[in-house]
């Protein structure tokens, strides 16, 4: 067995099971041995009723009193009983798993464990795992790793396949060079594979969390560099020349630019004017006006008879931006085509947008990633911008850069990242920066607050409706499985309707929805159809909606701070007094001195900075920027310093061996090509 062999050559797993795992995008061994646990569980003795506490993931021992009765609701099946403890009654929920009412027996004594929460004056006992006596005290003796989980694939069986896996695999090469293991006192790579899975306690788990950490970091930037190294001596064919028009546009804004917004406008305008091709990260806070020097790149691209395309993450988001820019163009007097290209688009329009950017007739090209489709054709593509950047893999902006002769690189980003990382993180791009926001922005006024709040939140939300007003509430994923994200969403909006009036139209939102039904909620909220839009974080980026001023964050604990932020960024966007309210459910100190830093600051690079100082190498879990920067196992604020260490072994490893054609480091030059090849794929950076 190596790491390309499939799945199916272990024990157990035939095609029907090999299934299940291929949902995870787990084909091979080697990827099996790196499904990573996303944290990991101290089992703790089992509690009576009256130490839970509400959020808290809490073990009672007791037995059912009667069998599990089972409802429906909507897709979902909702099974509950009453466990039986030694202090009292405790209900219990299980979600889409009738299956339980069989091997649960009423009058045996099993421990349940799972996430309490409070309805009303009573705690309820969500989703439980359920173990026998003897099963529930193997528990309590090491470190449970907990994975995230698809349809039909259950931890017993990733469990069984990572222990096949790990004795028949050879891991002994290790492909880092002793040297940089030795300097920076990194674990051998088959230690740090196997305890990542089966660690006997914290300080392994650790060790070999760095190890892999390190890993993730040392072949990025090193796979940066060579992209950085190739396109440096690259030479565009193409000639532009920097436009009167892009002047007259700036001069006609009803508003000023700031100095930041001109100062990253010139930048992008003598770069596009160059002989080298542009690969530019343009990074600004939310508002602070990133969208509208695209535009003036778009134009220029336009004014010299060539094609520049923007590509969004979403549907709606690049009908606003189309739509935009077609009303600049209107307001400015120019006569400068631009086109629409998305998914759900029908054929006859898909065919007529591509027949217009094919003969050139469209000069700016807006759209999703439906832009990088092989149908479509450029004419004379010279700049490509992606919007949003980190929802984009570095494969998929390659891709569009394809699409034509070298072309000028824009990527814009929202993500709040402290500079001495942005440069790290994107070493293959030149780094500007909008640390301005426009003056005619109102500061967002935030609170942060406990759940005895919520009554008074609500009141405040319905006055703002009444004023006409919009608002967001959003809601955190409980855990990682479709039916709890889907029925946390839902419960929330279904209980909220009890609490206003049936004028105020409530709706909600959430990540396992088809985009077609997405796109029509959006649409439905920025038309002011849905006053007040439940959401799971699926809003964090996508639509621009000024006349949203609420925003309201349940259970703010469980999100970074900069996903706090980038939720916060959803209102804000109008004339009127936006609002963001904070809602935690924690007594931790730590916690409540992280989100007062969203209270007292509404500047994305300041709480970055915060954010890393606070961060320790003990906070490892927990708090990932969900959807930000998305390694595998490392976490870009967590982990800072592992990174630091790993740009700099990279560094004194090109000084000696640029070409890493050294027989030492044959290894590494193997992993690094297959690593390019497919570990950029979906690498959301």
């Amino acid at each position: 067995m190596n790491q390309e062999s499939p799945i199916t050559v272990l024990k157990g797993i035939g095609e029907k099971t090999a299934q299940n795992f291929a949902r995870a995008g787990i084909f091979t061994l080697g990827e099996l041995i790196s499904y990573y646990p996303r944290t990991y569980d101290s089992f703790q003795e089992p509690e009576g009723i009256s130490q839970l506490a509400d959020g808290q993931i809490g073990a009672v021992c007791g037995f059912l009193e009667k069998s599990l009765s089972v409802r429906r609701l909507n897709r979902y099946q909702i099974i509950t009983g009453k466990i039986r403890t030694e202090d009292g009654l405790l209900p219990v929920t299980w979600f889409n798993m009738p299956y339980l009412r069989s091997t649960i027996q009423p009058g045996c004594r099993y421990v349940f464990r799972g996430r309490i929460k409070q309805k009303g004056k009573n705690l309820t006992l969500e989703q439980p795992a359920v173990y026998d006596l003897f099963q529930y005290a193997e528990k309590t003796k090491r470190l449970q790793p907990v994975y995230s989980l698809v349809s039909g694939l259950t931890s017993h069986m990733l469990d069984k396949a990572l222990r096949q896996a790990l004795e028949n695999l050879d891991l002994s090469m290790d492909y880092l060079p002793r040297e940089i293991r030795e300097k920076y006192q990194l674990a051998e790579y088959n230690f740090a594979v196997n305890k990542i899975h089966f660690p006997a306690d914290t300080h392994e788990m650790q060790m070999a969390r760095r190890r892999l950490a390190f890993d993730e970091f040392f072949l990025f930037i090193l796979a940066l560099r060579r992209l950085k190294a190739s396109r440096e001596t690259v030479v565009h064919s193409y000639t532009l020349s920097p436009s009167p028009v892009t002047e007259q546009v700036i001069e006609g804004l009803p508003y000023e630019l700031t100095n930041a917004q001109k100062r990253v406008w010139r930048q992008i305008e003598k770069d596009m004017a160059g002989q080298k091709v542009m690969a530019r990260l343009v990074q600004g806070d939310v508002g602070s006006g990133k969208t509208i020097v695209a535009f003036l790149a778009l134009l220029m691209a336009a004014e010299n008879q060539a094609q520049g395309a923007l590509m969004v993450p979403t549907e709606v988001l690049a009908r606003q931006h189309q739509e935009a820019f077609a009303e600049l163009v209107r307001q400015q007097g120019l006569t400068v085509s631009s086109v629409l290209l998305t998914g759900s688009m029908t054929a006859k329009e898909k065919r007529e947008a591509y027949e217009r950017i094919a003969s050139g007739e469209a000069s700016v090209i807006i759209g999703t990633h439906a832009l990088i489709q092989e149908k479509v054709k450029y004419h004379r593509l010279v700049l490509v911008i992606t919007d949003e950047q980190h929802r984009f893999g570095v494969k998929q902006r390659e891709a569009l850069s394809y699409k034509g002769e070298q072309p000028h690189t824009i990527v814009m980003s929202a993500t709040p990242i402290p500079r001495t990382l942005a440069v790290i993180l994107y070493g293959d791009l030149d780094v500007s920066v909008i640390d301005e926001m426009p003056a005619s922005r109102l500061p967002i006024k935030n609170c942060v607050v406990n759940t005895s709040y919520r009554p008074k939140a609500y009141a405040f939300i319905q006055k703002e409706v009444e004023k006409g007003r919009q608002a967001y509430i959003i809601c955190p994923m409980v855990e990682e499985s479709e039916a709890i994200e889907a029925e946390n969403v839902m419960d929330y909006t279904q209980e909220l309707r009890s609490h206003f009036p049936s004028s105020i139209q409530i709706e909600y939102l959430h990540g396992k929805m088809k985009a077609r039904e997405k796109n029509e909620i959006m649409e439905r909220f920025l038309k002011n159809e849905i006053q007040v839009l439940v959401s799971t974080t699926v809003i964090e980026v996508g639509v621009n909606v000024p006349n949203a001023t609420v925003m309201m964050i349940e259970n703010a604990e469980r999100f970074g701070l900069a996903q706090l932020h980038q939720l916060r960024g959803r209102v804000g966007r109008g004339k009127e007094q936006s609002y963001c309210i904070m809602v935690h459910g924690s007594d931790n100190e730590t916690i409540k001195k992280r989100l007062d830093i969203l209270n007292h600051s509404n500047d994305g690079f300041e709480i970055a900075n915060k954010d890393l100082e606070l961060r320790g190498p003990g906070d490892l879990f927990g708090l990932r920027q969900s959807g930000i920067l998305d390694f595998q196992i490392a976490d870009v604020f967590a982990d800072a310093a592992i990174m630091q260490s790993a740009n700099e072994a990279v560094g004194e490893l090109l000084e000696k061996d640029a070409g890493l054609e050294q027989e030492k480091h044959r290894k590494l030059r193997e992993k690094l090509l297959s690593y390019m090849k497919n570990g950029l794929e979906n690498l959301n950076i």
